[in-house]
């Protein structure tokens, strides 16, 4: 071969394995960073955290488990954030009371009833929902618990995947038996495009929850960046054997967020004990998850 022709086959040559080289770097460039394990325990019970951002598993699950150990009773705590590529478990499978915060489920139990029935919401329902999500109306869940019916939640909860959740017997409503994995579950669907809600029932739950009256907007917000819209549902329910159940769930959304929590809690002396619980843990997840990454 002429070595002319030897140069010019040469040239060819590196070019492609320049161009290939090229797109092989810029594919290692886009593959997303694996993602990083961190873990503490209180009790003996693991504090599990997973995250795309480096270090921020760590720091939430040592951070959690500080804010967690030495408190009255027992809680349980899950987690998503979808920018982040962050979730948190601790205890999420174990079950406790419902109190107040399956009034997320009626409302999603109806709006579902309501889709396959292909019909919008009454006036009547209209109010008995809000209500029910922004100032927590026991009456106004009672009605609808029995419109629907146990079989029509139910119903939803297995559409849900909500596997772990038991509907009380007879009314008792708050007594629903519920586990923190179940309630991320929840806002997961609320958050989300999904078959179960469609797009104008998730607004409207998501809109109720961020309307929720000032003096029941504890627990998950504490420590929410203003940046943030805030959607929230709480319970508080007390025991004369067990102390008070306590719970909480929220999600965070505009602004460049897209996260929620399940705070659940039993066995506090007060009801201010079981909110002190429920927001020592949101503050430093609140806080961790905003905190810009190291550079």
């Amino acid at each position: 071969m002429p070595a002319s022709r030897i140069s010019r086959c040469a040239r060819r040559g590196l070019a492609t394995a320049v161009t290939a080289g090229t797109a092989l770097a810029a594919l290692a460039t886009a593959a997303p960073a694996q993602a990083s394990t961190g873990g503490a325990s209180v009790g003996g019970s693991p504090v599990t955290c997973t995250s795309q951002r480096p270090g921020l598993a760590d720091r939430l699950s040592q951070d959690l488990a500080a804010a967690l150990r030495g408190r009255q009773g027992s809680a349980a705590f899950a987690l998503y954030d979808r920018t982040t590529g962050t979730s948190c478990t601790f205890r999420a499978h174990a079950t406790f009371d419902s109190a107040s915060v399956v009034k997320v489920t009626v409302l999603g139990a109806l709006l579902r009833q309501t889709a396959d029935e292909h019909r919008a919401l009454t006036s009547r329902e209209v109010e008995l929902t809000t209500a029910m999500i922004t100032k927590s109306d026991n009456d106004a869940t009672n009605a609808l618990w029995h419109q629907i019916g146990t079989a029509g939640v139910q119903r939803f909860l297995t559409l849900a995947g909500m596997r772990d959740t038991v509907p009380a017997p007879n009314g008792h409503w708050g007594r629903t038996r519920i586990t923190a994995a179940d309630q991320l579950t929840l806002l997961r669907l609320l958050t989300s495009d999904n078959a179960v809600l469609g797009p104008s029932a998730r607004a409207y739950a998501l809109r109720l929850m961020n309307q929720v009256v000032p003096d029941q907007r504890w627990g998950a917000p504490a420590g929410a960046p203003a940046t943030a819209t805030v959607h929230v549902k709480n319970g508080w329910l007390p025991d004369a054997t067990d102390g008070w159940r306590v719970n909480s769930v929220g999600a965070f959304t505009g602004g460049g967020h897209d996260y929620a929590m399940a705070v659940l809690s039993r066995g506090s002396r007060t009801m201010a004990d079981g909110v002190a619980t429920l927001e020592a843990a949101a503050r430093v997840v609140n806080r961790d998850l905003n905190t810009p990454a190291a550079v």
